[in-house]
């Protein structure tokens, strides 16, 4: 269920709006345990995604990098490398 979750810190371009708010939202399903919740909850839990939307954007702003920013591109094509091996079939 967390497999969305991906370090936001550090890349160039930065973390935009809606990759923190699908962090955010893969967050709380884990915690609540549930991908859709009851109508009931609805409320909650999109208040959750919010404030914990928030509250990461403000992580990100403060946190400071000593290393040179990630490219995004070079990133991506590393994980589907490490994709590729893992599931190849001999």
């Amino acid at each position: 269920m967390c497999r969305n979750i991906h370090t936001l810190h550090n890349f160039e371009p930065a973390a935009n709006e809606d990759e923190v708010r699908a962090a955010a939202l893969q967050y709380v399903r884990k915690i609540s345990g549930s991908t859709k919740p009851a109508r009931v909850n609805q409320e909650a839990f999109d208040r959750a995604v919010h404030e914990i939307a928030h509250v990461t954007q403000h992580l990100l702003a403060d946190l400071v990098a000593t290393t040179p920013p990630k490219d995004r591109e070079i990133e991506a094509a590393k994980a589907r490398e490490r994709s590729a091996k893992r599931f190849a079939t001999s």
